[in-house]
């Protein structure tokens, strides 16, 4: 039965009570130690392999407890041995959650008509670990599912962050909440925005040179641009020329 379950029935259980047991050994709260699976009430003694009969114990717990019953071994720790019982039969909570969510949103898409595979995120750690990937959001999604191979794997994910479209407060505040500068009530000047994503060539002058970045508008026409590594000020919007509109969302490659 093990050999048709596969290597994956196994690894989401250890992963599942990885997370249950809070990582460290049930008897003893040995933690960053090689942790085992181990039979709260003994296989010997007609113990099942469900997860409610499963914790997590080092391998010296483990060997000590061996099969002897749980309330024998545990009777000199009452507590913990209250606790271990209550926890075991506990699912885990997060999970519960995610599950009825996942089913719940499975079966709204599945009434579209559309072919709809749900999978685990037992299964995306094992894809990712299986092809010995480091973790990152973009992998994670890419290890979702029935995944045999990956490529191109180096790729820069584009990071996108939600900045906002700016604020109707027109007053600028000190830190005690005195007024030192009032804002201009138009957002816009000059055909630009702040914002705007720009690109400038100042021919001469103090700012000589090619700038690329963010805008902040004023309306005297003197706009400061917000590059990678520092704002330069003063740039004339003469020599500006709108490369992308401000969305409210700012574009960078990770």
């Amino acid at each position: 039965m093990e050999y048709q379950q596969g290597e994956l029935a196994g690894y989401e259980v250890r992963e599942y009570l990885l997370e249950k047991w809070g990582r460290k050994c049930a008897y003893c709260d040995a933690e960053h130690v090689p942790l085992q699976i181990e039979h709260i009430v003994p296989k010997a003694k007609g113990g099942s392999n469900r997860a409610s009969n499963l914790s997590l114990a080092c391998s010296r717990c483990n060997a000590k407890k061996g099969s002897r019953d749980l309330k024998e071994f545990l009777a000199h720790d009452p507590t913990r041995l209250v606790r271990i019982l209550f926890a075991a039969k506990s699912p885990l909570a997060a999970a519960a959650a995610v599950n009825a969510t996942r089913f719940a949103l499975r079966d709204a898409l599945a009434s579209t008509g559309l072919p709809v595979e749900i999978a685990t995120g037992g299964r995306t750690k094992w894809n990712r670990s299986r092809m010995d990937l480091p973790k990152t959001h973009a992998l994670d999604a890419a290890c979702v599912g029935n995944v045999e191979s990956l490529t191109g794997t180096r790729t820069t994910p584009l990071s996108i962050k939600a900045m906002g479209r700016g604020s109707r407060r027109r007053t600028r505040l000190t830190a005690h909440g005195f007024p030192r500068g009032y804002l201009s009530p138009f957002k816009a000047h000059f055909g630009f925005r702040t914002g705007d994503l720009v690109s400038a060539s100042v021919p001469s002058g103090k700012h000589k040179g090619r700038y690329f970045g963010r805008v902040a508008v004023r309306a005297t026409g003197s706009f400061n641009i917000q590059t990678k590594c520092a704002v330069v000020e003063g740039v004339a919007h003469r020599f500006c020329t709108i490369i992308q509109r401000s969305d409210g969302y700012a574009y960078q490659a990770a």
